[in-house]
């Protein structure tokens, strides 16, 4: 399975961007909405092969002020990066493999903060 988190875009979008023929067809893909969408269709169908994460869910997260040195207790709803938090204590409750993972999101410092945190649990886990 191939997850796609992200509230607006589909993965063509994502494929016009990158040209990363992973992206081109929108039905290989399960595409989810929201951080809660996310963890359902993970406790249902388990952890897939490979995750697309976008780091900005909700009109909250577009603001000017959600775009630098990001205050996630301060956001009203979950990010990607709470997504990419909660997988990994999935997978190590669980004694799961992180899946592949790409982070296609436009806010620089979201992106850059979800794969930090995902490439230091892969370091030390």
């Amino acid at each position: 399975m191939l997850l796609f988190l992200d509230d607006k875009r589909v993965p063509y979008d994502v494929f016009r961007d990158t040209i990363n023929p992973l992206y081109e067809k929108n039905d290989d893909w399960v595409i989810v909405r929201n951080y809660y969408e996310f963890i359902n269709v993970i406790q249902r169908v388990g952890v897939p092969k490979f995750i697309s994460f976008d780091h900005d869910l909700d009109y909250d997260h577009y603001l000017m002020e959600n775009q630098k040195d990001i205050n996630y207790d301060g956001l009203n709803s979950k990010t990607g990066y709470d997504a990419a938090i909660w997988l990994c204590k999935y997978c190590l409750t669980n004694d799961l493999e992180l899946p592949e993972y790409y982070v296609h999101s436009a806010n620089l410092e979201g992106k850059k903060n979800i794969v930090d945190y995902l490439e230091t649990f892969s370091k030390y886990v």
